[in-house]
């Protein structure tokens, strides 16, 4: 289990707007979340558009300039918002009350359902605008602190830093699914840097480090890479990202580069849990295409010593890249089966320290550039040959306005965020729903020509930075190469948020989830059991439980009820089951729990019009 992240972005389409106003927006808004009345629901409704729409002005390039000019208006959005957190407290704890208390009884007057939906919105975008928002601007003055000592970041240096706090932001988020390694890299174009002065060639050439690790520093094409890492069997969330970020702050070079009015970023990052490969900064990704034979015919050694093949030794090696011709990086996730196959086949010369699977990719993908393929056609050159369950991001120096993708067979998966101005992407959906609730998901098992089963099965994607955040900045082919439009139609809407999957405060989410179990579980309740006069009654709506449902109950229509779920959720489902079975022991409906892949593999009939299934699905991470 890894992650991926990237964010390739265009220049921002709109203005900053002043933040000062915004803060009075917040605090009109006390009275909407005011103790319950009878226009309770009326008034979290309207509060909730209005905290949205403070939420989408503040996001993208713009709003962060609009909360970084003017950090006296965003200390008091943050405490506005503070205010109304408080407030959307009060209230769930006025929502839980008995209706037979003294105040509960202008509960019955709610549509506690609707009135809980709207409590939710407010709380979301309460969360958006105090702990992304803001949070985002904090740590972008943060990362550009020592550029700040000289001179205001300017909008094309704030646009760079974003994208690395966006993808920082999203690692914290999915080390869960592995954390013993972590990298970030900048693919930065019109650095504006002049690569002839002695001082930069010499700071770029003592970084030039061979295995890639830390600070390593590559030019290609003209375009400044450079990547952070930090590896570490043992450690606790955060530590890695701690260390990337502050290697970027110490960064003298990315600091000149930022200096450019002009300056733009590719970041392609990853967290690593690893499967092929040690735990070390030379195995963690992102990986880059270097190779210790050269162009030339020399050999690196391991000491550094530069030695150059005699004349058949050279002649029997293929033409590699030594970092300044088709140079490229590259993130996996899932394992390439027949990664040694590959580097015996093509004779890749890899570093001995060098033992990650995830090496071949941009190694491959350079040799198809240096031999005239177009970057698309290197990278699907690249990845059909690739066995085994991936997902995949690499990013070329000779196109750093580009970012592609690839996704093959079940086991991984990659999601592309349509945010203001930028594609987020990563391999989970709490990667990107920081910036946007909108995304597309790629396919990897589904084929794209069902004579072509294999061939056609597995999805490529190029995103460009012009026209990124939107429909016009995506291409998707199959595996065969065969286009597949992306239409509006392909867009998902995240059921999720950032409130939703943040740890908080908390070191671990396993802590986070015991302690807010049983007020998750109190909400989850929340209209459906009320206490009256002492009493419990149980309250469905129909879209809770169909007319249609209750019919087939009544007449006996329905005989059996299959309890269906995994992992978690199949423990759930084996209590919901027994349960069942107690209160319905004098009836004659049967009721039985079942793992769903039994129930898909073995228990499916052609008329199960008697059958009611009760799915229980599991999210989070523990």
């Amino acid at each position: 289990m890894c992650g991926i992240i990237a964010v390739i972005r265009q220049k921002s389409q709109r203005l900053p707007v002043p933040a000062a106003p915004l803060a009075q927006t917040l605090a009109e808004l006390h009275s909407n979340l005011a103790a319950p009345t009878a226009d309770l629901c009326e008034r979290l409704l309207l509060a909730a558009e209005q905290l949205e729409q403070v939420d989408r002005v503040l996001r993208g390039v713009a709003g962060l300039q609009s909360l970084i000019a003017d950090p006296e208006a965003a200390a008091a959005i943050g405490r506005q918002a503070e205010v109304l957190q408080a407030q959307a407290e009060t209230l769930e704890l006025a929502l839980d009350q008995p209706l037979g208390s003294a105040g509960g009884a202008v509960l019955q007057l709610l549509n506690l359902e609707q009135t809980n939906a709207a409590l939710i919105r407010c709380k979301d975008a309460i969360w958006a605008i105090s702990r992304d928002r803001l949070r985002a601007a904090r740590d972008v003055s943060y990362l550009g602190s020592r550029v700040l000592t000289t001179a205001p970041l300017s909008p094309a240096a704030t646009a760079v830093l974003f994208s690395a706090h966006q993808a920082l932001s999203a690692l914290d988020r999915l080390e869960v699914r592995g954390r013993d390694s972590a990298g970030l890299e900048l693919q930065i174009s019109h650095h504006g840097l002049d690569l002839a002065d002695p001082a930069i060639r010499s700071l770029i050439q003592s970084r030039d480090y061979r295995s890639f690790t830390s600070g390593s520093v590559k030019i290609a094409d003209g375009t400044l890479i450079i990547v952070y890492k930090a590896a570490a069997e043992i450690g606790e969330l955060g530590d890695n990202t701690a260390a990337l970020r502050a290697a970027i702050i110490d960064d003298e070079l990315l600091h000149l580069a930022l200096g450019s009015q002009q300056v733009e970023a590719v970041v392609l990052g990853h967290t690593r849990w690893a499967s092929i490969g040690i735990v070390s900064e030379p195995n963690a990704h992102p990986q880059c295409s270097d190779e210790l034979i050269t162009l030339d015919g020399t050999v690196v050694t391991l000491d550094g010593t530069v030695v150059t093949l005699d004349d058949t030794v050279a002649s029997e090696q293929p033409a590699a890249t030594s970092g300044t011709v088709g140079f490229v990086t590259g993130v996996l996730n899932g394992d390439v089966d027949n990664y040694a196959d590959l580097t015996a086949s093509e004779a890749l010369q890899v570093a001995p320290e060098i033992s990650t699977d995830a090496k071949v990719i941009p190694t491959l993908m350079s040799r198809r550039l240096v031999e005239g393929l177009s970057e698309y056609e290197a990278f699907r050159e690249t990845v059909v040959r690739l066995e085994g369950s991936v997902a995949i991001a690499a990013a070329a120096a000779s196109s750093p306005d580009r970012l592609y993708l690839a996704s093959r067979g079940s086991g991984q998966a990659m999601y592309v965020g349509f945010a203001e101005d930028a594609f987020i992407v990563a391999s989970e959906p709490y990667g990107v729903v920081e910036e946007t609730s909108s995304y597309i998901r790629m396919d990897g098992e589904t084929p794209a020509d069902e004579t072509n089963p294999t061939g056609s099965r597995g999805q490529i994607i190029e995103l460009s930075a012009t026209g990124a955040g939107t429909l016009s900045g995506i291409r998707r082919w199959s595996y065969d190469g065969s286009e597949l439009p992306v239409t509006e139609f392909d867009l998902d809407l995240a059921q999720v948020t950032t409130r939703d999957i943040d740890r908080g405060d908390f070191p671990h989410f396993l802590l986070k989830e015991i302690t807010a179990s049983p007020s998750s579980f109190r909400k989850t309740l929340r209209g459906k059991l009320l206490e009256e006069g002492g009493k419990i009654r149980v309250s469905l709506t129909p879209e809770m439980l169909p007319d249609s449902v209750r019919a087939g109950l009544r007449s006996s229509r329905i005989k059996k009820v299959f309890v269906i779920g995994q992992g978690t959720a199949a423990i759930a489902g084996q209590s919901l089951a027994q349960h069942l079975s107690d209160f319905l022991a004098e009836t004659d409906l049967r009721v039985q729990a079942i793992l769903a892949t039994e129930l898909s593999g073995f228990a499916m009939r052609e008329d199960m019009s008697d059958t009611l299934i009760v799915a229980i699905s599991q999210s989070g991470t523990t």
